[in-house]
């Protein structure tokens, strides 16, 4: 079980993430449009800078709804391998059967 500071710290960078993205990508998008004078393009450099860090999307951790684990995560069913293991050896992850050979 990962330590309960760093699964609820993510949660909150999630969060973040939510609540900023249009501005973050409104001011994105202003920066990089050749279209804007240089000054314009700066302004919004800097006005990205001053934002949150937690609040860009890369700093979010992909992490086990079970356990928290960061490692070995499996997107499509959101858990880490230990819980796939565990969980289709249990039965309750249909279709999945433990290989032999």
């Amino acid at each position: 079980m990962a330590k309960t500071s760093k699964v609820v710290r993510n949660e909150q960078r999630i969060k973040a993430v939510n609540r900023d993205w249009d501005k973050r990508a409104a001011l994105r998008a202003a920066s990089k449009n050749m279209n804007l004078s240089l000054e314009e393009r700066m302004e919004a450099r800097a006005a990205l800078s001053l934002m949150p860090r937690n609040a860009a999307h890369v700093r979010i951790r992909n992490r086990c709804k079970i356990t928290g684990r960061p490692r070995g995560y499996s997107n499509r069913l959101g858990i880490s391998r230990n819980m796939v293991r565990d969980l289709a050896h249990a039965g309750f992850l249909p279709g999945l059967t433990k290989s032999s050979w």
